[in-house]
């Protein structure tokens, strides 16, 4: 065998097993939702059903539990986004020895550990605020680290803007609010997208800040923790196996669109 021959050979084992260990335990946590075994497995195999997709839709407590954590979501992205395209202007617009401090600052709380960031949250808004946990502080304690998340995002947005086009539009009479809306925003469109979903996502999937701040309110994620100490069955399976359905359904259409657009 030639050395290129190995090295393709090296490179698809490579992706094989890459790829395998990314969506093999997707499959077999799909599969799980078909067993009519009660507890969520594919060995053995007791037989095929469908009882775990009527099952997911009886359970009120998962719903409102779903409810909840998309209404986070929701508070989350509002929250986030404004802020990190905030901190991303102005880290880009600041040329002084400040800006690397400010930036560590801005970033520090992606390295700071979610049980640290819930705990913080809640002491801090219960001492002086008297604000007990919630939807609201929920919000708050998640938003303090995802929007690190979307200023990254609109940094290496703007590291390839052009600012003569800013200061073209200023030279015409325009306002720095015009010039922001008319050039700034609609260059920056494809990121406000980007870390809007990645808000989404890290909300929603968050524990270990939420289970601190979230008071009396129960999410999707700390729900699925109390059924795993009380008893799961494959109807979160079944939930899974459709949240991964819409999202490659999402995926699908969006490149749709995406080739569209290009074609067009």
């Amino acid at each position: 065998m030639t050395a290129a021959g190995f090295r393709r050979l090296l490179t698809r084992t490579y992706l094989v097993l890459f790829f395998g260990y990314l969506f093999v335990p997707l499959g077999i946590m799909g599969a799980a939702a078909f067993n009519t075994s009660r507890f969520p497995t594919v060995t053995p195999w007791t037989g095929f059903t469908l009882q775990w997709f009527p099952a997911l839709f009886a359970d009120q407590r998962l719903w409102q539990a779903l409810g909840t954590s998309v209404i986070v979501a929701a508070g989350v992205i509002a929250v986030a986004v404004p802020l990190g395209l905030a901190g991303a202007l102005l880290l880009d617009r600041l040329h002084s020895r400040a800006r690397t401090f400010l930036y560590a600052v801005m970033v520090s709380p992606l390295l700071t550990p979610g049980v640290i960031v819930g705990i913080s949250t809640l002491v801090f808004w219960r001492q002086w605020f008297d604000v007990s946990g919630g939807i609201f502080l929920t919000v708050v304690a998640q938003a303090s680290f995802i929007a690190a998340y979307a200023m990254l995002l609109f940094l290496a947005r703007l590291q390839r803007f052009d600012p003569s086009l800013e200061e073209a539009a200023l030279d015409l009479g325009a306002t720095h609010g015009q010039v922001f809306r008319r050039i700034t925003l609609p260059y920056l469109m494809p990121s406000v997208l980007s870390s809007a979903l990645l808000a989404f996502l890290q909300s929603f999937e968050n524990y270990n800040t939420t289970i601190f701040v979230r008071g009396l309110e129960t999410t999707l994620t700390i729900y699925i923790a109390s059924k795993v100490r009380t008893g799961l069955t494959p109807a979160v399976n079944a939930l899974s196996l459709i949240l991964i359905a819409l999202t490659i359904v999402g995926a699908v259409v969006y490149e749709i669109m995406r080739r569209r657009e290009a074609k067009a």
